[in-house]
């Protein structure tokens, strides 16, 4: 298969979504892997620049001129990781799409093992969840990934162990089909399982940062985190996943 190819609006096999904010010094990295761990595959990538204010728009500027197959969005205001991640979907070409955060601390080497998990999946598996089993943080982040993970796991009750991970595959038209609200990122096996989907977690590679600083620190995760999940067992409460049948017609003949 040839990489990269695309002769029409949706001739990508897979859309490569990255959402980034003051990512500048980590992209072109990043950029080298998902194409090396793709090599094999038609991809697209799009970054989507969160109004960043360090360079990043050059940066990817100037990684678009070698790279056809990369497209370019930029926010004109900071809009947060969940709205940056929808418009990039929004964009996609490709029916199936997968998402690394712009950090640098997902490893693309674990697309191609998604993919294949996809594949061995039944076909009402429309999400699968990277699952960071030894995370490269610090031990203050650790602590409070594993109090959120827990906490949420017992009320959403979405069987995920790792919902912040940033490396996922999933159907862009599951996701577009989902309620849209800031922070929905970190809820999507809850809300694909709310649709009447099943969602799959798989074990991931994760790495230390090594450049730039994180956009969130423990106090403020947790804070807007209660607020999400109170917002989210209200959402699930009022849920009604409503399944329909198509019916075959047959012509019938007409009575005078």
């Amino acid at each position: 298969m040839n990489s990269h190819r695309q002769s029409g609006p949706w001739s990508s096999e897979l859309s490569i979504v990255v959402p980034a904010y003051n990512e500048a010094g980590n992209l072109p990295a990043l950029l080298d892997e998902i194409d090396d761990a793709l090599r094999d595959v038609d991809h697209e990538i799009i970054c989507v620049d969160d109004a960043s204010d360090d360079g990043t728009d050059a940066v990817l500027a100037a990684c678009g001129a070698t790279r056809p197959h990369l497209r370019v969005l930029r926010h004109r205001l900071r809009s947060g990781q969940s709205a940056a991640l929808r418009s990039g979907v929004k964009a996609a070409r490709a029916e199936w799409i997968a998402t690394l955060d712009g950090d640098g601390q997902n490893d693309p080497a674990d697309l191609p093992r998604l993919l294949r998990a996809r594949a061995e999946a039944g076909a009402d598996v429309r999400l699968l969840a990277g699952w960071r089993v030894k995370r490269e943080d610090s031990a203050g982040k650790r602590w409070a990934s594993r109090f959120a993970n827990t906490l949420r796991a017992r009320l959403l009750h979405d069987a995920t162990p790792d919902t912040g991970c940033g490396i996922k595959l999933f159907e862009r038209e599951a996701f577009l089909e989902l309620p849209a609200f800031d922070h929905m990122h970190r809820y999507l096996p809850a809300l694909m399982q709310r649709a009447g989907w099943r969602t799959l977690s798989v074990p991931v590679n994760h790495r230390p940062r090594l450049h730039g600083r994180s956009k969130y620190d423990n106090l403020s995760r947790a804070l807007v985190g209660i607020s999400d999940l109170r917002g989210m067992l209200w959402l699930l409460r009022r849920s009604a996943c409503a399944v329909a049948d198509e019916r075959i017609t047959r012509d019938l003949e007409v009575l005078p």
